[in-house]
């Protein structure tokens, strides 16, 4: 658990939930920027980024949540679990952490993504656009979302939402533009692409995850409502494939999965649960993030930076594990 010998009066201290890709960058990137930054998962026993303390905590729990955020002027929700877990065990981990920040007096940024949209049959995302979710997963992300904005409005805590679309970059391994693509690039192994691969897709780096969350963490006149994370254009995932290959300089050895099947790193038990949420590949995935790159100046990731680093990571990686 988090020491009790953590400093109470320290009100530049920012709490970050999950140490995932996204809570571990988002950590880093807090610290660069020269807050004090604790990082809370429930081993509390991995690497850091550099200037971050690692802590162990449950925020499963409204006791456990209210350890892991003592102290923090700001939280960051970054925490998430497998697919097949999601409606059962996050509407918990919500009330945990919203009781927590209540009672705390801390600020709460909450890492979202575009589920509550459901199917927009090609639209264009923006925070303006309806929730239509039909999907389970949906629906729950939706009532999620209203009740973090209820609770705002209340008055029972300060609250912004940040939305991301597919995660890639340095770091992230279980993503459609991850581990399934990346390490089969470099090695010539199989790459799998997800339904038409002809559509449009936005994929958000993790970095610029990283400094959004961190900017709405930074700006409480953000609060009270959702902002889409900065992400680049979308283009097709072919597109993206191409330009990995000229990166590699190889063509890939690319297997399209049209329907929800197991193949890969996504086996059943994932792609069961990720079934109702695979429109994502049958119809254009455009996230549009021009509200907040306008409200505070972020600007996304140029693709071609993201392939470059990504597939530098990866080749470290592979590196180490050989």
């Amino acid at each position: 658990m988090v020491s009790q010998s953590t400093r109470n009066d320290v009100r530049d201290l920012h709490v970050v939930l999950g140490a995932g890709p996204a809570g571990s960058t988002l950590a880093g990137e807090l610290a660069r920027r020269g807050h004090e930054v604790r990082l809370v998962d429930r081993s509390g026993d991995g690497p850091a980024p550099e200037g971050v303390t690692r802590a162990r905590g449950d925020v499963g729990t409204l006791e456990g949540a209210r350890e892991a955020v003592r102290g923090a002027a700001v939280v960051h929700h970054c925490v998430n679990v497998a697919y097949h877990l999601q409606t059962e065990v996050m509407p918990g981990v919500q009330e945990a952490v919203l009781g927590a920040v209540e009672a705390e007096g801390a600020r709460l940024v909450v890492l979202d993504t575009l589920y509550p949209y459901g199917e927009t049959h090609g639209e264009v995302m923006t925070e303006e656009t309806p929730w239509r979710a039909t999907s389970a997963k949906g629906r729950m992300r939706a009532a999620l979302d209203e009740r973090y904005l209820a609770a705002h409005r209340a008055g029972r805590a300060r609250v912004v939402l940040g939305r991301s679309a597919d995660f890639t970059g340095p770091g992230v391994l279980n993503s459609t533009l991850g581990g399934a693509v990346f390490p089969g690039a470099l090695t010539g192994g199989e790459v799998l692409g997800l339904g038409d691969i002809d559509l449009p897709h936005s994929y958000t780096d993790i970095r610029a995850v990283a400094a959004g969350l961190a900017t709405l963490g930074e700006h409480p006149e953000g609060d009270g409502r959702v902002w889409h994370l900065p992400t680049a254009p979308a283009r097709t995932t072919r597109e993206v494939l191409r330009m990995i290959e000229e990166r590699v300089r190889r063509p890939l050895r690319l297997h399209v999965v049209a329907r929800p099947r197991a193949f890969g790193p996504f086996d059943e038990v994932f792609m069961d649960a990720y079934a109702e949420l695979f429109y994502q590949h049958t119809e254009a995935q455009v996230m549009d993030s021009t509200a907040i790159q306008d409200a505070f100046g972020l600007r996304p990731v140029d693709l071609g930076t993201t392939l470059d680093d990504t597939l530098a990571w990866y080749r470290d990686l592979l590196a180490a594990r050989r």
